[in-house]
């Protein structure tokens, strides 16, 4: 088994490896035939070998890198603890607009600043604190057979790892996927960061250039603008975050420039060098509609940076699993399954980012379970489940949040769905006023004449605990007109979203409808 090794070498990483990947690690001795193996153990790989071991199965689990996957290592949990630190030195800033004089601008020398080493070893201890949940041990202790190393189908219903042969009833894959890398000429040579490098610094970079526009790139800028680094982000497309609602991107957008950040919206990086002070990306604007007179097709321009993150799409991670083997097809986006997760081997199924649809914590926990429901259980009383039945909300963790579910306006345009549109802003909601957070939206599209809600948008400071309640009306078939008769505290922002069942309730106020009430009314006199 191959050593790993996480930088800094701290006793905060010396503990997520040994959770994560123990180095004295001994693989177990194969049982004769597993009920399923699980081959990857981020999110997807963790629910799925829990639950089956829980429900009495026979389960074995193999991974080859960490346990915990993108999310614990790589992704949402040191990305977090990052930007809540930003966030706060942010709030400190800020401090003087809510009255507040702090440390030295109580002197009149209003300075703030940040221990970037702090920072980073505060995310590490909390990621080392966080991983026992994943850890190798923990697994063991629920009856799973863990294995650390390279997983090779070796048949339809064999895998081998480290020399072992596994046999299954079924398999799931949930390898995961990792930052894809652009065609971008220098760019190996000069070096650059993607999310599995970028919580290994050790020094806060003078000037970081971002390529990409997603929610990883806007969110890692805006984190390391926070920090005090010089930020320039660097976007192919018009706009950041393009699978939101544009107006949603508005205002992230405004936010960035308010706090420096220097967008380079439709251009492409050309090439990448060495220079003397750092590095140098070359971009070139690809004469979009985006594009300022100043700046059209073909003009290049040179920047200059001491790091450069890429976070220009993801990759999956099939690599060494010879997948051809075991009968399963793939493409460029991950393994190809059907609507209920099962790959062209039916007795083989994918979860997870290398499922490609949806590439969320939350949305691989959710597969997860639907392919053990699938793979044991689907000739019981419960039957098969599938991806297309479920509800799947997605936040972007910028300043504001940026929260979404179900169809936009572009989308329900592409699948020819009439739709219905209630907006409220947040300037209009006492406690975002009083909080100085009244910059952004709440918009819910229902199906047209209908209270039946088919998409969600949430721009605030908090829309990532709010769009939980709109998920859960769409999940439970309830309507936009719950939401009106529905007590919510006040104040609060969520109060938003009260008003727009109350803007629903208005609509149906048609002038013979409002002619009857007023004529019950004067009866009553």
């Amino acid at each position: 088994m191959s050593e790993i090794e996480l930088i800094p070498r701290d006793e905060h990483n010396a503990e997520l490896l040994a959770h994560v990947h123990p180095p004295d690690w001994q693989n177990p001795t194969p049982a004769p035939l597993y009920d399923l193996v699980v081959v990857g153990a981020g999110t997807a790989g963790l629910v799925s070998a829990a639950g089956t071991a829980g429900l009495g199965g026979k389960v074995a689990l193999i991974e080859r890198h960490l346990l915990g996957g993108d999310c614990l290592n790589y992704g949402c949990v040191p990305s977090k603890a990052l930007i809540r630190a930003a966030r706060s030195a942010y709030e400190v800033r800020r401090a003087s607009d809510f009255g507040v004089l702090v440390g030295n601008a109580l002197l009149g020398v209003p300075e703030s600043g940040v221990d970037f080493p702090s920072v980073m070893a505060r995310m590490r201890r909390l990621r080392a604190g966080i991983s026992h949940h994943d850890s190798a041990e923990r697994f063991t202790k629920l009856g799973v057979h863990v294995f650390l190393g390279q997983a090779c189908f070796t048949g339809p219903q064999s895998i081998e790892v480290g020399g072992r042969s596994l046999h299954f009833k079924r398999a799931i894959i949930a390898t995961g996927a990792r930052a894809a890398l652009p065609d971008i000429p220098g760019l190996v040579d000069t070096g650059f960061l993607t999310n599995e490098t970028i919580f290994s610094l050790a020094e806060l970079p003078r000037r970081l250039i971002v390529i990409g526009g997603g929610p990883i790139g806007c969110e890692l800028a805006q984190a390391f603008r926070r920090f005090g680094s010089e930020v320039t982000l660097v976007q192919r497309g018009s706009w950041l975050l393009p699978k939101d609602e544009p107006e949603a991107a508005m205002v992230v957008c405004r936010q960035f420039v308010r706090e420096g950040i220097k967008l380079l919206s439709d251009t492409r990086p050309v090439r990448a060098e060495k220079s003397a002070e750092g590095k140098r990306l070359v971009v070139a604007s690809t004469g979009s509609a985006g594009a300022s007179p100043s700046h059209q097709a073909g003009q290049e321009t040179t920047l200059e940076a001491d790091a450069i993150l890429v976070a220009a799409g993801r990759t999956p991670n099939v690599e060494g699993l010879s997948l051809e083997a075991a009968g399963v097809n793939h493409n460029e986006r991950g393994v190809e399954v059907n609507d209920f997760l099962q790959t062209a081997n039916p007795r083989i199924f994918a979860a997870g980012d290398i499922a490609g649809s949806y590439q969320f914590t939350h949305a691989a926990d959710a597969m997860a379970r639907i392919c053990i429901q699938n793979a044991l259980f689907s000739l019981g009383p419960l039957g098969k489940k599938r991806l297309s039945q479920l509800v799947v909300p997605w936040t972007t963790f910028t300043d504001p949040e940026v929260a979404h579910v179900g169809l936009t306006v572009e989308t329900a345009k592409e699948e020819d769905i009439a739709i219905d549109t209630y907006r409220e802003e947040l300037r209009r909601v006492d406690r975002a006023i009083l909080d100085g957070e009244d910059e952004g939206f709440a918009v819910i599209h229902t199906r047209q004449g209908t209270p039946d809600v088919v998409g969600c948008t949430i721009v605030g400071s908090h829309a990532g605990e709010m769009i939980g309640e709109i998920s859960l009306l769409m999940t439970a078939g309830l309507k936009l007109s719950n939401l009106s008769s529905t007590i919510h505290c006040y104040p609060t922002q969520v109060e938003v979203l009260k008003r727009l069942g109350d803007q629903y309730n208005k609509s149906r106020l048609t002038p013979r409808a409002a002619w009857l009430l007023r004529t019950i009314i004067g009866w009553r006199r």
